[in-house]
C-alpha cells in the first residue's frame, strides 16, 4: 500500500527557510514520479515541484525556481527545501505520487498525504 505522510511546516519569517518532508512506503522513487504541490484556501492545487526518478527529470514552478529545491534520500523519504520564502508562499503543502504519469496537475497524481501547514510572516 503506497502511503505518504508530510511533516516540516510552520511559521517561518519570510526570507527564512524550512524543509519539508514526505515518508513514504510501498514504492520506489526509480519507479515513481513524486510531486510537491501547495494550495490555499478558495484557490486551486497547484504544482510547486515534480521529479521523475526514471529519466532524472524535474519540474520548478517559476514562482518557485531557484528558491526551492526538490530531493530524496533515495530510500522513503522526499524533501522540498524552501529558502527565501515569501508571504505568498503560505499555503497547505502536499506530496504526491504516481507511478504511470509524470505531469504538473494535481490529476497526475493517484496518491497524496495530507499535508502541512506552511505560513510565512512578514
Amino acid at each position: 500500500e503506497v502511503q505518504l505522510v508530510e511533516s516540516g511546516g510552520g511559521l517561518v519569517q519570510a526570507g527564512g527557510s524550512l524543509r519539508l518532508s514526505c515518508a513514504t512506503s510501498g514504492f520506489s522513487f526509480a519507479d515513481y514520479a513524486i510531486g510537491w504541490f501547495r494550495q490555499v484556501p478558495g484557490r486551486e492545487r497547484e504544482v510547486v515541484s515534480c521529479f521523475r526518478g526514471r529519466t532524472g527529470t524535474t519540474y520548478y514552478a517559476d514562482f518557485v525556481r531557484g528558491r526551492f529545491t526538490i530531493s530524496t534520500n533515495n530510500k522513503n523519504t522526499m524533501f522540498l527545501e524552501m529558502n527565501s520564502l515569501k508571504p505568498d508562499d503560505t499555503a497547505e503543502y502536499f506530496c504526491a505520487a504516481d507511478e504511470f504519469r509524470f505531469g504538473r496537475e494535481p490529476y497526475d497524481y493517484t496518491y497524496w498525504g495530507r499535508g502541512t501547514q506552511v505560513t510565512v510572516v512578514s
